[in-house]
């Protein structure tokens, strides 16, 4: 909303429960997964709202009860992982494939059994390599769980 709006998603949204006094939000958002197998293939659902942007580190004001005086149900669908994601789920693919071919190597195991996520991270960040990614075909992937989503809500209310 901000980037097309000018306006904090949180301010449009306190007008609007000014206004029309709605009894529930239902706030719909990407996330940032920490699996590129989680990418549109999963929905999150919380009654604890959502600070939008806090997965790729670009914080927005909080939607929740709290903040806008309303409940809120968060709904959110993976749609982006970033490099160290994609690093590490590609790491372990890689000692999968050696462990199958090598049929067993102490280290590679172990390496395998260890969350590598976060020293990778730490690799990528000075180098400004700590890339957000998406697939290419986002844009139908979107569309399908837009309807998974709609009817979903449809059927609730």
């Amino acid at each position: 909303m901000l980037g097309t709006t000018g306006i904090e998603t949180q301010e449009i949204l306190k007008g609007i429960v000014e206004n029309v006094k709605p009894k529930l939000i239902i706030v719909i958002d990407s996330l940032a997964s920490k699996s590129i197998e989680r990418i549109s293939s999963s929905v999150q659902i919380s009654d604890t709202g959502i600070i939008p942007g806090a997965g790729v580190g670009n914080k927005r004001k909080e939607l929740s009860k709290e903040t806008l005086g309303v409940p809120v149900i968060a709904i959110g669908i993976p749609t982006v992982v970033d490099a160290a994601t994609i690093t590490n789920d590609c790491l372990d693919l890689f000692i999968e494939k050696l462990q199958n071919e090598a049929k067993s190597n102490e280290y590679l195991n172990q390496l395998r059994e260890e969350d590598n996520y976060q020293e990778i991270k730490e690799t990528l960040l000075p180098k400004n390599f700590n890339l957000i990614v998406t697939p290419k075909e986002i844009d139908e992937l979107i569309l399908n769980m837009t309807e998974v989503i709609s009817m979903g809500i449809n059927k609730s209310l």
